[in-house]
């Protein structure tokens, strides 16, 4: 899954943010991390959250405790847990989520459930992130014609 979007290629670079994939697997195990969490780190950190697996259930379960003992090293506290759903949005290819059907509404669009279901996982996640993040709306767009569902 070592992809980056170009939307992010502003940040990327440099991972002055959390890139999408990595969002996807904080999401996938549970864990909560923040902005100054993710600064905190080196850029090797950083670097291994992006490559570091965690797709199967030992290697969420490695990433997880990974990822608490680096915050917990370096604020010694341990980061706050998110529930894992256990069905995700961004895995349901038989339905869109109505935060991306009202975003993409607001920009005049629509996207056929066709189109949903010939994106992966990760970039259906990552419409849902940016639907639903107001300071992310702007990279709704960009995100939209990326995957090839507009012009």
């Amino acid at each position: 899954m070592l992809q980056f979007f170009h939307f992010e290629a502003d940040f990327v670079a440099a991972l002055r943010c959390i890139p999408m994939q990595v969002r996807y697997k904080l999401d996938t195990c549970g864990i909560k991390l923040s902005l100054q969490h993710w600064l905190s780190f080196s850029t090797v950190q950083r670097q291994k959250l992006i490559d570091l697996p965690c797709a199967t259930s030992e290697e969420i379960e490695k990433y997880r405790e990974h990822l608490r003992s680096q915050v917990f090293q370096n604020f010694n506290i341990y980061p706050s847990n998110l529930p894992i759903e256990q069905e995700p949005a961004w895995m349901q290819t038989n339905v869109l989520p109505l935060s991306v059907l009202q975003q993409a509404q607001e920009l005049n669009m629509a996207i056929a459930l066709t189109q949903w279901q010939n994106l992966t996982p990760l970039q259906r996640f990552a419409l849902i992130k940016l639907s639903t993040s107001h300071h992310e709306n702007n990279n709704f767009l960009p995100a939209l014609r990326e995957f090839g569902l507009t012009t």
